[in-house]
């Protein structure tokens, strides 16, 4: 297929009276045919136009007939006359995709294009957009609006249309072949960096599901699948009319997973950079707990980052120049990337991010000196200017001062990985001291800590509410706390202390829940009239009465209430061992209601 010459527009609807497809117009008079090659020389004038005006574009498509209602949904919603927007849905779409760095362009791009169209009198409306709107587009599930644009009609293409619409294609014949195993299809590589080419690899991910599998063993399954997603490709190539190479990689649920758990780098760039165009509720989920920074790595992983560095010192005196820049940028900002992880943020990118994060949560709260940050920053930039071979040679003094800095930052990050522990230690220990301490002040009110295990030991475990192993939890949460504060506790006994403690604070939770019950148990009683059956509560000198779906207070006379002046009520009787009422409603219920008597 030849993307930059005007070719026949197929099943696209010029007007009411005709359409074409492949090169054949049903019924068509010598009138509509004149017409017809009109629109198109004139559509190619307008390419003509637009890329000679602005030659950064990437591609120009039509958008198919069906679509269109979507798009201006998307575009400009649905708040605009009817008859409006049923006219606009009858012009020719014509979709611009422009690189990142001319967003600013659009508005000026968008004046010019429409006066063109108004000068030839055409009926085109015209779409402009980046490409992360497109992928945000994906990312919302609109998975729709991206088939639409991925399969939309090219009138030039630099190669992201093609690698798009290849994507598209594979993902349809792989979905209608076996849609149950398959959980998401994720696009990611040059595609999504935006500087995809006619050439370009796509790099896709399929992850199937493994987890109801029963009639052969999942490694089968994966092969199997595997071969028929392959045999895919080529198909996909030739249907699509592109020179783009597919190149898809096939995860089973389960081993992506565990690899997740494991924070193996691929996977968290291949979530933090990857765009579904086919998703069952998986990798959204993935992709939000990883911008929150709640998927955290292990500290298996956190071990296997860190020693990222340790061998980084004899390698690289025994590498060429080009070796010893990789090693130290990687040595210097996968170590950092880390510890950024351990602290609780989500991967930051190396190139872009890692210094404005790093410099964040652990220079700006005095966790590490500026120097170091300096550092990085100076490493990185030096990749950069070696990437672009601003730095072609360097001389032994440099790499060796290069390789000393290195060793000094290296150590110096060791020493804030058992900061960050420390931290994190302390912050589970006071936690678990604080949570177990509010429980106990809400049973016994607010009494110091001796107090409060001398009241649990004789009010809970010796009358055989709470177990010896409850009272020794407690003593062991207030141990912990005090060694960690002397610097005796290891990490291992504050997850041993969180363990515990989980139990405890549980088993006290729910007998404060028993508590409330009996409380409230006490100031019930039933009243029985004459068709139905009310409830009376009297809690904190007030008696409440729930009848016919609705709550009434009771005083002098009968007034209307609500569940949050109950729940008033009841949180102030906590501290009261004795319900009190005023016999005197009875008198006021029955003039207001009728007869009853009260149901034991």
């Amino acid at each position: 297929m030849t993307q930059d010459n005007m070719p026949n527009i197929p099943e696209m609807n010029l007007d009411k009276n005709y359409s074409v497809k492949n090169n054949v117009v049903p019924e068509n008079t010598e009138k509509d045919a004149k017409k017809m090659e009109k629109v198109k020389k004139e559509l190619e004038k307008l390419k003509g136009f637009i890329i000679k005006k602005y030659p950064f574009i990437q591609s120009i498509s039509i958008l198919p007939p069906q679509s269109i209602k979507d798009f201006l949904e998307e575009e400009i919603g649905d708040d605009i006359p009817k008859e409006k927007f049923e006219k606009l849905q009858k012009k020719i779409h014509i979709f611009l995709i422009v690189p990142e760095d001319k967003e600013k362009k659009i508005p000026e791009m968008k004046k010019q294009i429409i006066e063109q169209i108004e000068k030839t009198k055409q009926e085109v409306w015209v779409h402009i957009k980046i490409p992360s709107e497109i992928w945000e587009i994906c990312n919302d599930q609109k998975f729709e609006l991206y088939a639409a644009l991925a399969m939309s009609f090219p009138l030039h293409d630099k190669g992201i249309l093609g690698a798009m619409r290849v994507s598209e294609i594979h993902k349809s014949l792989v979905l209608q072949k076996f849609e149950k195993y398959v959980v998401s299809y994720v696009l990611g590589g040059s595609l999504i960096r935006g500087d995809a080419t006619k050439d370009s690899d796509v790099d896709v991910f399929v992850i199937i599901n493994d987890t109801d599998v029963k009639r052969m063993p999942r490694l089968e399954l994966k092969e199997r699948l595997r071969g028929i997603i392959y045999q895919y490709v080529g198909e996909a190539s030739a249907l699509a009319g592109v020179h783009n190479k597919l190149e898809p990689q096939i995860y089973l649920l389960t081993d992506f997973w565990e690899a997740v758990k494991d924070a193996h780098p691929v996977m968290f760039t291949f979530i933090r950079d990857g765009v579904p165009i086919y998703d069952r509720g998986t990798f959204m989920p993935w992709k939000a707990l990883l911008k929150m920074g709640k998927l955290k790595p292990s500290p298996e992983a956190i071990d296997m980052f860190m020693s990222m560095g340790d061998g980084i010192i004899p390698r690289s005196k025994r590498t060429l120049l080009s070796d010893i820049f990789v090693n130290i940028f990687w040595g210097v900002t996968t170590p950092a990337q880390a510890l950024l992880m351990l602290n609780g943020c989500p991967p930051p990118n190396a190139k872009k991010e890692l210094v404005r994060d790093f410099k964040k949560e652990f220079v700006d709260t005095k966790m590490i000196e500026k120097k170091y940050v300096d550092f990085m920053e100076k490493i990185i930039n030096t990749w950069r200017d070696y990437e672009h071979e601003k730095v072609k040679e360097i001389s032994g003094t440099e790499i060796d001062k290069l390789l000393k800095d290195t060793e000094e930052f290296l150590k110096r990050l060791k020493e804030l990985r058992i900061q960050i522990d420390k931290k994190a230690q302390e912050k589970t220990i006071e936690k678990i001291y604080s949570d177990t301490i509010n429980l106990l002040n809400a049973i016994f009110g607010k009494k110091s800590q001796q107090q409060l295990v001398f009241e649990f030991e004789k009010n809970l475990v010796k009358k055989g509410k709470m177990t010896q192993q409850h009272l020794r939890i407690l003593k062991n949460i207030i141990t912990a706390r005090t060694e960690f504060k002397k610097g005796k506790l290891d990490a291992h006994k504050v997850d041993n202390a969180r363990k515990e403690a989980s139990t405890l604070i549980n088993d006290l939770i729910e007998f404060s829940q028993r508590c409330d019950l009996i409380f409230m148990e006490r100031g019930k009683m039933k009243l029985k009239f004459k068709e139905e059956v009310a409830e009376l509560l009297n809690s904190d000198g007030k008696s409440f009465l729930f009848k016919n779906n609705a709550v009434f207070k009771i005083t002098t006379k009968v007034e209307s209430s609500n569940l949050e002046e109950v729940s008033q009520s009841v949180e102030s009787q906590k501290n009261k061992k004795d319900v009190e009422f005023n016999p005197k409603i009875f008198e006021v219920l029955k003039k207001e209601f009728g007869d009853f008597e009260i149901v034991l």
